[in-house]
This record gives structure tokens, sequence and C-alpha cells, in this order.
């Protein structure tokens, strides 16, 4: 014969299945709120609202958390042109100011894509690395003709020829977008027009596929001097050959 339970142990069991909802919803009130606080973080990145950001950082927030795809604070500031807020980030010791969203890219290459000149600058008196491996901030300032970043990480020792996972220069990068003035930056530096990517692409091959008619004529002009220099001067030493004999 079975008992039915006593007042008290119903009450307890009651009392118990309150307690967990009510933990529960107080823990989705928390994750709530805390998402609710992080979106506006990330929209005060966006919009350069540096007060909010360094308010956040004060109270804790990690410099290097990341956006629902993966995109770091600072690269997002980077992204959106945010100078204050990358600035702000930058000055705090815990961020790091080489970390890359889910396409490997960092700070540093979305300001050089971008054309941010100054922000190029602070990353690079910040020590941000100049030659990343694989695809590196000269082939993005590159790929959009920012002739004064070019020469900016030239001057800092950017590699000329840097290849990217594919072979990609900068100087194909430039060729593509038919950025002539970049592309004669590239080659008083010392870039190999000559050199090919995995496919067997040259820079001219680039300029050609995607249509870059001032490059097009520009590098044929070169090729072009460079044959008649060469055909000169063995024409000019077939005579003195000819003599010696």
């Amino acid at each position: 014969m079975h008992t039915a339970p006593s007042l008290p142990s119903v009450s307890r069991r009651l009392l118990r299945g309150l307690a967990l909802t009510c933990a529960g919803a107080l823990a989705s009130l928390a994750l709530t709120a805390h998402a609710s606080s992080f979106d506006s973080l990330i929209k005060a990145v966006k919009f350069d609202d540096v007060d909010a950001v360094q308010k956040a950082l004060s109270q804790g927030t990690d410099p290097n958390a990341t956006d629902p795809q993966g995109m770091p604070l600072i690269v997002l500031a980077a992204r959106e042109k945010s100078d204050k807020v990358a600035k702000a980030l930058m000055d705090d010791p815990k961020t790091d100011i080489e970390k890359t969203d889910a396409a490997g890219e960092n700070a540093m290459m979305l300001a050089a894509l971008n054309g941010d000149t100054g922000l190029v600058k602070a990353l690079i008196d910040k020590g941000a690395e100049v030659n990343k491996k694989g695809w590196a901030p000269l082939h993005y300032a590159a790929a959009n003709g920012h002739d004064d970043i070019v020469k900016l990480l030239l001057d800092k020792s950017a590699y000329v020829d840097a290849g990217s996972p594919n072979g990609t220069t900068p100087l194909m990068m430039a060729a593509r977008g038919n950025y002539l003035s970049t592309v004669k930056v590239l080659l008083d530096a010392g870039a190999d027009p000559s050199v090919k990517n995995q496919i067997g692409l040259t820079a001219l091959d680039f300029a050609k596929h995607y249509h870059a008619p001032d490059v097009i004529k520009a590098m044929q002009d070169m090729y072009a001097r460079q044959a008649a220099t060469a055909s000169g001067a063995a024409g000019a030493s077939a005579p003195a050959q000819n003599g010696a004999k």
C-alpha cells in the first residue's frame, strides 16, 4: 500500500523546481544582457565611438574579442576606418594587433586595402609585422593602388616580390587593377615582372586577363625597350668580336 507524500516533501520538491526555473531564467537574462552589451560594443567599433569602447575596456572587455563572424575588434575597426577606436585598442597592452579574422586578414592588411595611411603608420609604430606570411599588407595596398602605403611598406623593408599562397605578387595585383603608377613604384623598387604564379601567369598576363589597358601598354613598351637594348648590345659586340679575329 502506497502512502501519499507528506506535505513538507511536496513543498520541498516545488521549491526546488521553482529555484531551478528561476536560476534558468536569470541565466537566460544574463546571457541576453551580455549579448545586448556586446552588440552595442560592435556598433561602437563600427561608428568609431571611442568613448564607448574605452568604457567597455575599462570594465574588463577582452580587447581581442571577436564579432559573430569571427572578426577581432581591431580588424573590424580597420575595416570600418574607425581609427580612434583602432588606436584605443592598440593602446591596450592585451591587444594582439596581429590577430586575424576567419579569412586570415589582420588590421594592417585591411588598413592597407582601405588606403588608411595613418592607421598603417600607427600599426607599424606598434611593431606590426610588415612581411606577413602568405597574403601580405603590400598585396592589399597594391590591389587598390594606394601608392603612399606601397612606398611606406617598401621603406619598412616589405618584400617587393612577396608571394601569396598561390604565388601572386604585389605587382600582379597592381597590374590586375590597372594601377599604372603603382606598377611603376613596384618596378622602380625592384619588382621582377617575369615572376610567375602557380598557374604560370606573370604581371602582364594578369593585366591582359583583367583588361588593364594602361598597364598592358606600359609593360609591353618596357619589354620592347629591353629587347631593343639587348639587340643593340649584341650588335655592338659583334664587330668587336670580328675585329679580334
